[in-house]
């Protein structure tokens, strides 16, 4: 059995519920243990280092620390908590080699909170690369109880589970395919078009809204016209940009989109024979209901 400690992150377990529902229907249908960090802190999404890079440091190797006292790797299944704790693990490892000052440093802020000190024992790793490394395509398809047949999706992979690391398992930060295996081992058909790996637009939405709604709304309408039938992304913060965010897009770009965004657990489940209500899916801004029709629910 697949053991890991459960870094959830903050959005899947408020605005987008039904992400963390169907994590954990999936995961336990597949037979992969999580163990939730329940004392686990937000990772920050990218901001603790605009005020403090020590702050994002300290915060995160704590987490990290959580994963290690329990000998486990930590999973997410958020690619912005990916990139984030991610870089933070590569940079903390070169600390300890390098600039063993450093680490220190952080460790004593985490020894004054009474936390484990950070090791760089651990690995942290999405569930995307969990399901295609360790669990593996082949054993998935062998779960496969509903082939996803004649269903187009598109990936949205997003920049921080590509970029915000030096090095990403089983993939190429420029030309992924991990998501378009997985929807090809599940029986559905991937289509490619030119966003799927560029920013959603989440990040600059609290300063610059029109813009990031003009970016989602782009990578949503090239994604339709090339045969989409859904938009699946790893992270649940381009979840809420994409789906939540969805009839705000269109209003900035004055044109109807209405295209099902999916979280990654939620279309694994489906093919491994999950009932869709057990996975949120009727919680979508965006109706899932035209993929759920065209699969035959």
């Amino acid at each position: 059995m697949l053991r890991y400690a459960y870094f959830p992150g903050c959005v899947a377990q408020g605005a987008c519920r039904e992400l963390y529902m169907s994590t954990a229907v999936l995961t336990q249908a597949l037979g992969i243990e999580l163990v939730e960090l329940k004392k686990a802190a937000c990772c920050g999404s990218g901001t603790y280092k605009e005020d403090s890079q020590l702050l994002e440091d300290t915060v995160n190797a704590r987490n990290i620390a959580l994963a290690e006292s329990l000998n486990l790797p930590l999973l997410t299944h958020c690619s912005t908590c990916q990139g984030v704790i991610g870089h933070v693990d590569e940079r903390l490892k070169e600390a300890k080699e390098n600039n063993p000052a450093y680490l220190e440093q952080v460790n004593e802020f985490l020894a004054k909170e009474h936390c484990s000190p950070y090791r760089g024992t651990s690995q942290v790793k999405h569930l995307l690369w969990a399901l295609v490394g360790d669990y593996g395509l082949e054993r998935l398809q062998e779960r496969v109880t509903k082939k996803l047949s004649g269903l187009n999706c598109a990936a949205f992979y997003g920049c921080y589970l590509l970029r915000a690391q030096k090095s990403i398992p089983f993939d190429n930060p420029f030309q992924p395919e991990s998501m378009e295996n997985v929807f090809r081992t599940l029986g559905a058909n991937p289509i490619y078009y030119r966003g799927r790996t560029q920013c959603c637009g989440w990040p600059l939405s609290s300063y610059a809204t029109t813009q990031a709604f003009k970016m989602a709304g782009a990578h949503i309408q090239e994604a339709i016209e090339a045969g989409a039938d859904c938009m699946v992304t790893p992270c649940p913060l381009c979840h809420l940009n994409l789906d939540s965010r969805q009839p705000e897009v269109e209003k900035v770009i004055g044109k109807k989109l209405g295209l099902p965004v999916l979280h990654l657990p939620q279309l694994v489940a489906l093919a491994v024979g999950i009932e869709p209500e057990k996975l949120g899916l009727n919680r979508h801004v965006v109706s899932t209901k035209p993929v759920l029709e065209k699969l035959g629910f």
